[in-house]
């Protein structure tokens, strides 16, 4: 397929050579970018017609800027004859390959080196060992680049002969191509190819030149890193470690971009060890480490062997570096000057092994030890203080095994810090080992605290069986060895007479496990150790001490009740409880009493009952008091005095369960709640109050419904409450959410004619007046506004806003009269506000002044220029002198938009009179002469009036310089355009007025409407009275210069014209 390829890249070349002239302009160079669509078919004879082709191209041709071209294609095909193609080594950009498998690159002058070893050589390595000198020479021979392999074993023939005529001529071809075309484009791939070619016939040396002047010449050329590479391998195969550093240093700093990245990195690392320069080795191992898990490299779960194996072998070299330079301490202080890394902990695992491999076994402990000492809570920790003691026990000694032990259970315990970080239950591994260390430590002081030989030893013993103990129950408290380990632990203690600490531990064998066969004995054990307890109790702690008698009492009567003495202390136990204020217990008792005996005399049973109502609402208990005040009533006489307050306890139970159900949210509870105090209750005096409570829990349902019939029974059952007000505004509120506006805003109405407050006047009637307008009611809405501003003229600023809302409505509903009035009005009292006026209320002034000046400008354009003509100039006149003024009010406010539309509405008003001047209607029987004199003369009038329009609308063009850029001042260009094309229609003009816009124009893109200096509003931008604005972030501009227009000359006798239509702009 390349012959082929090949073959056809000649066809131009020949075709160039034979083109007729009228064909000249067809050179290669057209045809590069011509598609050739190729077809895979077997051409015989193909490398060899195209290498006469280009050697008839260069016998026939004179020289020309195809002739180096075709000097390099021959050559490149006689290479390609003898060795088949040579792939070029181009690096793709942005792309570095994975390190290749260490192989054998062959110079004929470097020593011979041993083949790669095979798949059952490494087996062997592994299971009997490497030694560090096999390891260094696997690891370092000659690696060749992918390039370099695509040339070995593709000779045609598989011949030996190196020197081939073939080669020699391209060797040749490509020396005169350098000679006589030194600035050829391509000489970098001459130079390639010829050091390949230098290569193949056998001439190192000479091809190391070839490179090196290539690395010279062309230090930017696609094969550049793989020249560097080459020399480098030479330069360490020879053992000039200091060239090859350089070499290989060129390619690292091109970067990953480079494919040939991790490899020179990887042997620029043992370039520097094998100068001894540990520490920069180190640097550049760790660097290609770094780079691995930059490109997600995992290092647990590699499926490529042949990657594992090599980063294996980095991670060796790593640890021969350390322990050249001084062994652990040294990766100690490595990592701590130059920063930790993630794969930290291979790097201290495979140092430890590297020592236990030598039987080094402090070393090896030492190593595992200091990553957990500087990385405590790295997930590895504990695995590896597990291999510590695994090293210690392989090295046969036994207290450092013991007290790696300790220190294991104390580091990995599961309160320990270290489980903050991680789930135990993801970490079963060291579950198990923790499990078996605290059981063997503590069998182990155990026992030597009961070892008569260990008398002396036997307080430091009692603590440390204690302290292991207590640490395996903290740690798995719930395991299946758990209640064993507690009866040990509380015999540890009863064996010291420490009867109280026994008690505690007793109960929690007896009661803190599933039932197991000592559950009874330890619970009757524990009672009798706190019988212990009270007998050798002083007078001070004898109360505290019956106290816990009494507990375990209970405890024991409730856990065991079939044991013969139960009902004797559960009685007793009840009252004595509730005479200590003990209602958590006395409640346990009197309920266990009255299920346990149920026959026993209605007294009884109705005091039980009695104290586990009372206990339970003491502990808030409110349902389970309500339960057992139900009971008491019906036990009790119905003329019994105590039965209202009884009655009242019932009600207060029940409405504090709904208070607890708010309190969790369950609100639906909660109102089922309150409603149920009128039911079961309701002659209760907290009757209103829970029923307001319910209205409240639906109205956080947004059951509506249910809501607004609460509040509206409420409303009639309870007129004269004080929570009267509050049910008026909660039913504005529910009407309002479940969209029944109209009544909503009814309510609110009625909120305003209830309250005093004016505050709370003014916003209920805004809130009425917007639910009326959203309710679609815009009539009545108008007459809540109408209201509002008849009773609340201060604060002026939301009067106005009310004013304008009303605006909109008005011009909605198309009352034009009703409308304009409204907008005087707010541009009048914004004028009268004195002190009270406001940024925001002058911007609605300003608002309304614009729309009332368009007003006018619309009169005044409506106006036509036609007999009878003097009456009408006259009335156009006088209408273009109310809407100049009208406009230069406007432009009194200061404020850029409106600024900017004053002024181009004044502008209009100049232009629409001269348009209308010049197309006024004519006087009838003038003759020509008449007539051309007469139209010189409405010319003369009208231009006056153009010139001022072009004038007025430039000096709008000048608020841009002050940050102002609208669709005023867009327009007002536009009107330039159209009126002066010559000035404002020629965007390639640069000087002038135009020059300056369209720096504005381009460099600030179209601004939006500028703001200027001054403090936050919250202003909308411009728009219509009563149009609906949305909130913003519009600031007020600040107070902007009026423009000062001058009205042309007086008109003499204008001719009728029809009104310039501008609409509003």
């Amino acid at each position: 397929m390349n012959r082929v390829r090949l073959f056809i890249l000649a066809v131009p070349l020949m075709l160039a050579a034979c083109s007729t002239v009228s064909n000249r302009e067809t050179t290669i160079a057209t045809l590069r970018d011509e598609r050739i669509e190729i077809k895979e078919e077997r051409i015989e004879g193909g490398l060899e017609k195209a290498m006469l082709s280009y050697q008839h191209f260069l016998e026939e041709t004179s020289d020309s800027d195809l002739t180096p071209e075709a000097l390099r294609r021959l050559a490149d095909l006689k290479i390609e004859k003898e060795y088949g193609t040579l792939t070029e080594g181009a690096e793709p950009a942005g792309q570095a390959t994975a390190l290749p498998a260490p192989e054998r690159i062959e110079y004929p002058a470097a020593a011979p080196v041993a083949n790669e070893p095979s798949d059952q050589a490494l087996a062997s390595i592994a299971e009997h060992g490497e030694s560090e000198a096999e390891f260094e020479s696997r690891t370092t021979r000659g690696q060749p680049p992918g390039s370099a392999a695509a040339i070995a074993g593709k000779r045609a023939d598989g011949a030996s002969d190196l020197e081939r005529a073939g080669t020699r001529e391209a060797i040749a071809l490509y020396e005169k191509l350098l000679s006589d075309y030194p600035d050829y484009e391509r000489n970098d791939q001459v130079l390639y190819q010829m050091s390949r070619a230098y290569e193949e016939v056998g001439e190192i040396d000479k091809a190391m030149a070839v490179m090196d002047r290539m690395v010279r010449d062309y230090p930017g050329s696609q094969n550049i890193g793989e020249v560097q590479f080459r020399r480098a391998e030479y330069f360490f195969t020879r053992k000039s470690y200091l060239e090859a550093e350089d070499a290989y240093e060129s390619i690292v700093d091109r970067g990953v971009v480079s494919s040939f990245y991790e490899l020179a990195l990887y042997k620029l690392g043992w370039t520097f060890y094998k100068q001894e320069l540990y520490e920069d080795a180190l640097d550049r191992f760790i660097a290609l480490m770094d780079h691995k898990v930059s490109v997600g490299y995992d290092f647990l779960n590699t499926i490529d062997e042949q990657e594992r194996k090599r980063t294996d072998d980095t991670f060796r070299v790593i640890s021969l570096s350390f322990s050249s330079l001084g062994g652990v301490d040294s990766a100690v202080e490595y990592f701590s000057s130059k920063g930790k890394r993630i794969y930290e902990d291979k790097i201290y695992s495979n140092l430890g092994e590297f020592y236990f491999d030598k039987l080094r076994y402090a070393d090896a402990a030492a190593a595992y030890e200091a990553f957990v000492d500087s990385n405590p809570f790295h997930k590895a920790a504990p695995n590896f203080q597990m291999r510590v003691i695994e090293i210690h026990a392989a090295g046969g000694f036994p207290s450092l095994v013991l007290d790696s032990k300790k220190k294991f259970a104390t580091t990995y315990g599961l309160t320990a810090e270290y489980w903050r970080y991680f789930n135990p239950s993801d970490r079963q591994d060291v579950l198990g080992f923790l499990k078996t260390n605290l059981t063997d430590l503590a069998n182990h002081y155990h026992a030597s605290y009961q070892n008569p030989k260990q008398a002396e030893n036997k307080p430091a013993n009692f603590e440390e069986a204690l302290h292991w103990y207590e640490g395996f129950l903290a740690s798995f408290p719930a395991d299946a060895e758990s209640p064993v380990i507690n009866y040990q632990l509380a015999d540890l203690l009863l064996e010291n007479r420490a009867f109280a600490a026994a008690a505690v531990q007793l109960e929690k064998t007896a009661y803190g496990y599933p039932t197991h066969e000592k559950s009874s004995q330890a619970g009757y054990t524990a009672v009798a150790a706190y019988r212990e307890q009270l007998g050798a109790a002083t007078p001070a702690d004898e109360d505290k001490v019956r106290r816990e008698v009494v507990r375990t009492s209970l405890m024991f009567a409730d856990t065991f009740p079939k044991h013969e003495h139960a009902a004797i202390v559960l009685g007793a136990a009840a009252d004595d409880l509730y005479g200590m204020k003990e209602f958590e217990q006395a409640h346990a008792a009197a309920s266990r009493l009255i299920k346990v005996f149920p026959d026993t005399d209605v007294d009884v049973i109705r005091e039980a009952w009695l104290v586990a109502g009372h206990s339970s609402y003491e502990l808030s208990g409110y349902s389970e008091a309500e339960s057992a005040y139900l009971n008491v009533l019906a036990l009790l006489p119905e003329s019994d005095e105590t039965r209202q307050a009884l009655t009242d306890n019932l009600a207060a139970s029940i409405y504090k369960q709904g208070e607890l159900a708010h309190g969790d949210q369950d609100y639906r509870a909660a109102a089922d709640h309150f409603l149920r105090v009128g039911r079961v209750a309701p002659g209760s005096k907290i009757r209103p109050t829970a029923e307001y409570d319910a209205a409240a829990a639906l109205v956080q349902l947004q059951d509506w419904a249910g809501a607004a019939t609460v509040l509206e029974r409420f409303r009639s059952d309870f007129p004269d409450n004080t929570l009267q007000y509050e049910v008026t505004r909660k039913l504005a509120h529910v009407y309002t959410e479940s969209n029944q506006l109209s009544l909503a805003a009814h309510e609110y109405e009625r909120i305003e004619t209830e309250s005093e407050d004016d505050e709370i006047r003014r916003d209920a009637l805004l809130v009425a007046g917007q639910l009326h307008e959203k309710d679609g009611n815009t009539v009545r809405a108008l007459e809540v506004y109408q209201r509002y501003v008849a009773y609340f003229p201060q604060p002026v600023q939301i009067n106005l806003e009310t004013r304008n809302k009303m605006a909109g409505i008005l011009k909605a509903q198309n009352d034009r009269g009703t409308y304009l009035k409204e907008l005087e009005k707010i541009v009048a009292i914004d004028a009268s506000a004195g002190s009270a006026q406001t940024p925001r209320t002058r911007y609605l002034a300003a608002q309304a002044s614009l729309v009332l000046a368009q007003n006018d400008f619309d009169e005044f354009v409506a106006v036509k220029l036609v007999e009878p003509l003097e009456d009408n100039l006259s009335l156009k006149r006088n209408l273009m002198k109310t809407a100049t003024e009208q406009f230069g009010r406007l432009v009194d406010y200061g404020i850029g938009d409106f600024t900017a539309a004053a002024t181009f509405y004044l502008a209009e008003i100049y232009s629409h009179f001269s348009k209308t001047l010049m197309t006024s209607e004519r006087p009838e029987g003038l003759s020509p002469l008449e007539m051309e004199q007469y139209d010189l003369a409405i010319e003369e009038e009208a231009y006056p009036f153009e010139e001022k329009a072009i004038e007025v609308h430039e000096s709008n063009l000048e608020l841009i310089s002050r940050g102002v850029y609208n669709e005023w001042i867009e327009k007002s260009l536009q009107r330039l355009a159209e009126s002066v094309p010559a000035r404002y229609d020629k965007p390639e003009e640069t000087s002038g007025i135009m020059s300056s816009l369209q720096t504005y124009v381009f460099e600030i893109d179209r601004p939006a409407p500028a703001v200027f200096e001054v403090a936050k509003t919250g202003e909308p931008e411009p728009a219509e009275p009563g149009q609906t604005e949305e909130p913003g972030s519009f600031r007020e501009p600040e107070t902007v210069e009026p423009v000062q227009v001058e009205e042309p000359g007086s008109v003499r006798e204008p001719e009728p014209a029809e009104p310039f239509q501008t609409g509003e702009p």
